[in-house]
């Protein structure tokens, strides 16, 4: 099938990641996926939640919102509505998941990194879009704290990336769009660590159910996806820690 940009089955869209995105965050990092962006920023608190107090660990929390402009149709604001969605619930427990897999947490000390994933604009996979954004910020938001001297030692694990994958029209597709996302016949999420260990695995068969060999063709189509999307990544934090560099 005929896909946007020209891109074959088994391409990622253009992707970009500018790290440290906005000036007063510990951590930030817009990610460009296509016509999707979506914002990372990470904050700290020195106070872990009540069932964490006095163990001498950390903890990380993830919220997920879109911003009104950021679909064709306005999108009510969530806490206009006075209570955060199933879809926006499921997605912050993702992404909570899926960074913490970055973390030892007992290495951070009674902190609480405070993940906020927003979405400026909607074309598909905004919530792997999220985690790699997310992933950016992270990992820029530790190495500043190291660097202060605010950590006694470095609780990075390494990065985790995320990656759509689809049944379209009888197509297995990569890193889908909005519109491939809408006519998936199969839907699929992927969350791996940088050692390729899955972290996450999300799967529906939309419109018909899929077979074992199909999954696993997916997932592999996946992981050649993800090995790109970790290697932008890794270039976006090089380039992120020399803007810690220039700023200590």
């Amino acid at each position: 099938m005929s896909r946007s940009a020209g891109r074959k089955s088994d391409e990622i869209r253009k992707t970009s990641f500018h790290p440290y995105f906005l000036k007063h965050p510990e951590g930030s990092c817009l990610i460009e996926c296509g016509d999707t962006r979506v914002l990372a920023t990470i904050t700290v608190e020195e106070k872990v939640p009540p069932f964490l107090k006095g163990q001498g660990t950390g903890w990380l929390a993830a919220e997920y919102d879109m911003l009104p402009g950021s679909t064709e149709k306005r999108h009510t604001r969530e806490r206009t509505l006075g209570k955060v969605s199933g879809r926006s619930q499921e997605i912050q427990r993702l992404l909570g998941r899926s960074l913490r897999g970055m973390i030892d947490l007992k290495k951070l000390g009674e902190k609480t990194l405070l993940v906020d994933c927003d979405v400026l604009q909607a074309d598909g996979g905004t919530r792997v879009s999220a985690i790699n954004a997310g992933a950016v910020a992270l990992t820029l938001a530790i190495k500043r704290l190291h660097f202060r001297g605010h950590l006694n030692a470095d609780p990075l694990l390494g990065l985790v990336s995320a990656v759509s994958i689809g049944i379209v029209r009888g197509e297995k597709l990569l890193d889908l769009d909005f519109q491939e996302d809408s006519n998936a016949d199969v839907d699929l999420n992927i969350v791996e660590n940088e050692k390729g260990e899955l972290l996450e695995v999300q799967g529906t068969g939309e419109n018909r159910a899929f077979a074992l060999r199909e999954l696993f063709d997916l997932i592999q189509m996946g992981e050649k996806g993800l090995a790109e999307i970790i290697k932008l990544q890794k270039d976006a934090i090089e380039a992120g820690y020399e803007t810690i560099l220039r700023q200590s």
